[in-house]
C-alpha cells in the first residue's frame, strides 16, 4: 500500500515516509491509495481480542511496510494497562437507546490519548525505516486535548523535540494547567494570541515554509506534526470504532451485520473521519452524525455544499471543538472527488474564504452524513437531563453529540443502534459541568471536582486532582506572526 497526497495523486510513499513527514510538501494530507476491507469473520474474531491486538489488526492493513514484530511493538506498548485506567481501553455505558463509547480512559483523559499513545512509536519506528537521523520536530496546534496527550506521550522521547501551540483563551483552565505544568526535557508550550485556527494557520505556515526548511538543516532537523493531519493519528482513530462494533457483536447488542449509527462530537472532522473510513473498510454503518457546537461551519456545509469561514468565530464551553478550519475535510472531499478539484476548492478558501462543493459531491455527502449543531444552553440543558435520567455525566462535548443525536432521532424516527463517542472526562470542564448539576460554580476548579464528586459521586481522576500542587513551567505568550521564529529559536537551542 501506498500514500498519495491529495494534492498529488502520483505521490508514492511508504506509510513510515508519510508518517514522519506529517503533511506533502504541496500542501495536501497524505492519505493510503486502497482502503483495505474488514469481514463479518474478522469482526467475530476481534470481539475475543483485547484492544491492543485489535489495534496490531487493523494496522497490519494500512501499514504494510511495516513488520509484524514492528506493529506489535507499537500496539503493545502503546495500549499497555498501566497507560489506562480500565483494562479495556475503551468502555462503553448503555444510556437511554444509544451506547456511549467512552474514549477517555488514558493518562490525559480525553479520547486524544487513543492516538498519541501509539503515535511516539509509530514515529521513531517510521523514522528508523527510512534512515532519519535527524531529531524530529513536532508541531501541535490545539484547541486543549491534542496538546496535553501529545505532550505526553512525545515526553523525553529520544531523537524527538515536541512544541504545543494553544489559543490564549480559547481552552479550559484544566486544560491549560495540564499543559503548562508538562514535564520533559524536550517539551515547549506557548500560548497564543487569538484562537484555535490561528495556531493551526501558523503551524500550517511553518510546514509550508520552504525556507524553514533549508533553516532546519542546519540544525539537523525535520518537522513532523501530532495534529490530525498526520495519518498515524487518524489510523489509530479507526481501530476504536470498529473494536466498539466487535464489542457489541460480542455482548448480543447487536446482531450479525446490523447496521449502527456513530454520533461524533468534531470540529477539525478528524475523529469523524476516521469512522468513515471504518465505514468504507466495510463496518455496517447507516449513517454518521457530524455533531458540531456554535461555530456549525460543518453543520452548514453537510446541508448546503457551501464551506464559509467568513463568519463570527464563538468560543464556547465545547473549547476542542472551536474550529472554522476542518482540515480532515480535505481527505474525506478528494475522496469523493479529485486532486484537481481539492486544489481548486482550496485556493478559493483560502482567497475567498469559502468555496461550494457541486451538487454531486453534496449527494454523496448527504448519503453518509447527517449534520447537527447544539449551543452552550443546549448543552447544558442536556448535561443535566442525561444525569437526571441516567445518572450518567457527559463532559461539554459528548452532551454535544448526545443533543444532536436526539435531534436526529426527532427529525427522522430512525431507531437505529447508535454509538455515541465520548470524548473527554466530565471533570476537564468542570465549570460548565457543575453548573448543568446545580453546583457552586464560584468555587475554584479543584474545589469544582469536590463538588462534583460529592454531588454525581464520580471519581475524580487522580492526575487532574494532582494538579492544584503544580506550578506553571510555561507562561510565554506570542502572536501568530512570531510563531515561527520561536520555533526556529527554540531549535537553536536559544533560551525562549
Amino acid at each position: 500500500m501506498y500514500y498519495n497526497s491529495t494534492r498529488n495523486s502520483s505521490l508514492k510513499l511508504s506509510s513510515a515516509e508519510a508518517i514522519v513527514k506529517g503533511i506533502s510538501d504541496d500542501g495536501g494530507l497524505f492519505l493510503p491509495n486502497e482502503i483495505p476491507s474488514v469481514t463479518l469473520a474478522e469482526l467475530k474474531t476481534l470481539g475475543d481480542l483485547p484492544y491492543s491486538k485489535r489495534a496490531e489488526h487493523i494496522f497490519k492493513k494500512f501499514l504494510t511496510d511495516f513488520s509484524a514484530e514492528e506493529i506489535e511493538m507499537c500496539t503493545s506498548k502503546a495500549y499497555a494497562p498501566e497507560n489506562w485506567d480500565t483494562d479495556t481501553v475503551t468502555k462503553t455505558v448503555t444510556v437511554g437507546n444509544a451506547e456511549i463509547l467512552e474514549l477517555w480512559h488514558g493518562k490525559t483523559c480525553a479520547f486524544k490519548d487513543m492516538a498519541l499513545q501509539v503515535l511516539p512509536y509509530l514515529l521513531v519506528t517510521s523514522a528508523k525505516k527510512t534512515n532519519i537521523t535527524k531529531d524530529i520536530v513536532i508541531l501541535v496546534a490545539t484547541s486543549g486535548d491534542t496538546g496535553k496527550a501529545a505532550l505526553e506521550g512525545f515526553k523525553d522521547v529520544k531523537g524527538t523535540k515536541i512544541i504545543v501551540f494553544y489559543p490564549e483563551d480559547g481552552v479550559s483552565p484544566m486544560q491549560k494547567k495540564q499543559m503548562v505544568t508538562q514535564a520533559g526535557e524536550n517539551v515547549l508550550v506557548c500560548a497564543v494570541k487569538g484562537n484555535f485556527d490561528d495556531c493551526q494557520n501558523g503551524v500550517k505556515e511553518i510546514f509550508g515554509s520552504s525556507d524553514f526548511d533549508y533553516l532546519l538543516a542546519d540544525y539537523n532537523a525535520q518537522l513532523s506534526s501530532a495534529n490530525s493531519i498526520n495519518w498515524g493519528r487518524l489510523l489509530p482513530q479507526i481501530v476504536y470504532y470498529i473494536s466498539a462494533y466487535a464489542e457489541l457483536l460480542k455482548e448480543n447488542k447487536i446482531a450479525e451485520n446490523e447496521k449502527i449509527n456513530i454520533v461524533v462530537p468534531t470540529g477539525n472532522f478528524g475523529n469523524i473521519l476516521a469512522a468513515y473510513y471504518a465505514k468504507e473498510m466495510g463496518l455496517p454503518v447507516n449513517k454518521l452524525i457530524c455533531a458540531s457546537n456554535k461555530n456549525k461551519i460543518l453543520t452548514d456545509f453537510l446541508n448546503t455544499g457551501v464551506y464559509d469561514r467568513n463568519r463570527e468565530f464563538f468560543t464556547t464551553i465545547s473549547p476542542s471543538m472551536d474550529s472554522l478550519i476542518s482540515s480532515n475535510l480535505e481527505r474525506l472531499l478528494y475522496l469523493l472527488s479529485d486532486e484537481n478539484c481539492i486544489k481548486y476548492w482550496f485556493e478559493q478558501l483560502k482567497t475567498m474564504g469559502k468555496y461550494q462543493v457541486p451538487e454531486d459531491v453534496s449527494a454523496k455527502l448527504k448519503e453518509s452524513f447527517f449534520g447537527g449543531y447544539c449551543d452552550d444552553t443546549q448543552t447544558v440543558k442536556t448535561i443535566e437531563k442525561i444525569f437526571g435520567e441516567y445518572h450518567y455525566l457527559c463532559d461539554t462535548h459528548t452532551a454535544v453529540a448526545v443533543n444532536v443525536y436526539e435531534e436526529y432521532v426527532a427529525q427522522t424516527g430512525d431507531k437505529t443502534k447508535t454509538i455515541i463517542a465520548s470524548t473527554a472526562n466530565p471533570c476537564k470542564f468542570s465549570n460548565a459541568v457543575l453548573g448543568a448539576v446545580g453546583g457552586d460554580t464560584s468555587l475554584n476548579e479543584y474545589a469544582q471536582l469536590d463538588e462534583l464528586k460529592k454531588i454525581c459521586g464520580i471519581e475524580i481522576p487522580p492526575q487532574l486532582n494532582e494538579l492544584k500542587s503544580k506550578e506553571p513551567i510555561y507562561t510565554d505568550t506570542i502572536t501568530k506572526e512570531e510563531m515561527k521564529e520561536y520555533v526556529l529559536k527554540y531549535i537553536k537551542g536559544n533560551n525562549i
